[in-house]
């Protein structure tokens, strides 16, 4: 966010600056640093922006943090080695604003706590955990191994998919350009003939006419669709709606919903092991997951604290699968209840992964004959006057 602020500055007198902040206070602070005193501060309208705003590397942060921890430093010299390497200026001032809270006597995890943004609710949770026990680097790891292992599986699916889109894509855009700048030029030059034309030949140089006619019109209308379509897609509510229509479908909403309790049982597990309660995470983990699932995993977590086991909680509300549910009640048996709710996530993103490349390889040929059929029976449709008037000639 961006905050005109009217400060006095030493040596400079009434000044009018423009910052970048996360708050009101945010930027009061940023002015007092610099031995100014803040007249007033006022909130920043830029309009719209298409330049994307950087987001801080929370792995790779981790990951040197675990570095430097595991080479014998203290949690205050990591930070202030981070502070002196750290090249973009957005990011090191988070990591200054972090050292300076050390220095006043805050918490690591109550830090953290100031930049929602940069820092999200699991790695807030799993730093308060390894407070009591007095390992951070353990906890770091667990972390750094979940959202790696979170984003494989993420960068699979999205990889799995570019494909199929590109082919769907570039086929849509063959025929599109073949219907408004070939078909018209194709019937310009039948117009003359008065052969017996399939009803389609005809009903393609109908359409020809119509964009020879009313081109602009068209091509109004077309911009006007896509506004509406590109306004929608980016609506909360018209993305839920599409998530509904999705989960209703039952080959897919089945695969959803395996897709979702493995994120579900991953997180979870890191949390526990962690050193969590049960009832904690599941509150915790709520936030994850698609909105239908939040009021199962609450009734679940009122299960657990009337006295029923996780399996017979989880198993209550559809929380989990028939081999899920079997891997918790070996965990409750040998109380590493934590390990196997990950083993059950890695369990389900191979399931996971081996449905996506089954439904890819299926896919794939599909677009690719559909594709072939429409462009090739517009081809032909194109050019049966031809074959009508040489037969016509013979």
């Amino acid at each position: 966010m961006h905050y005109e602020v009217k400060a006095v500055m030493s040596g400079q007198g009434t000044v009018h600056l423009k910052l970048e902040a996360n708050s009101e206070e945010d930027a009061r602070r940023q002015v007092m640093d610099q031995g100014g005193m803040v007249l007033s501060v006022k909130r920043s309208f830029t309009g719209l922006s298409f330049k994307s705003k950087a987001h801080f590397p929370l792995i790779h942060f981790s990951q040197e943090l675990l570095s430097l921890l595991t080479a014998g430093l203290s949690l205050v010299e990591c930070l202030e080695t981070l502070v002196e390497k750290e090249q973009d200026a957005n990011n090191r001032k988070i990591i200054h604003d972090l050292l300076a809270r050390l220095y006043e006597g805050i918490t690591f995890s109550q830090a953290l706590q100031v930049y929602p943004q940069a820092f999200p609710v699991l790695y807030i949770a799993t730093v308060r955990a390894s407070e009591r026990t007095g390992d951070l680097a353990e906890a770091l790891t667990r972390f750094v191994t979940y959202q790696t292992q979170m984003d494989f599986v993420r960068k699979k699916l999205v990889g799995a998919s570019i494909y199929p889109v590109l082919l769907l894509v570039v086929g849509l855009l063959v025929s599109l350009f073949l219907l408004v700048f070939v078909v018209p030029k194709f019937s310009a030059i039948y117009d003359d003939m008065n052969s017996d034309l399939p009803w389609l030949s005809l009903l393609l140089i109908e359409w020809g006419h119509f964009v020879q006619e009313r081109g602009w019109e068209l091509a109004i209308f077309a911009m006007a669709f896509m506004s509406v379509v590109g306004y929608a897609v980016t609506r909360p509510s018209f993305r839920v709606y599409i998530m509904q229509l999705l989960w209703r479908i039952p080959a897919v909403g089945e695969r959803m919903r395996v897709y979702q309790l493995a994120r579900f049982y991953k997180t979870l597990g890191m949390l526990l092991r962690g050193g969590i309660p049960i009832t904690q995470a599941l509150e915790m983990v709520s936030g994850l997951l698609q909105s239908h699932f939040r009021p199962r995993i609450e009734a679940a977590a009122k299960h657990i604290r009337e006295g029923q086991t996780i399996s017979s909680a989880m198993e209550a509300e559809g929380l989990t699968t028939a081999v899920g549910n079997r891997m918790l009640r070996v965990g409750e048996r040998t109380g590493l209840m934590g390990d196997m709710m990950e083993r059950i996530g890695s369990f389900h993103d191979e399931e996971i992964a081996r449905w996506v490349e089954w439904t890819t390889k299926l896919i794939e040929p599909i677009l690719m004959a559909v594709i072939g059929i429409v462009i090739g029976g517009i081809i032909i449709l194109m050019y049966m006057p031809i074959f009508e008037l040489a037969g016509s000639i013979n």
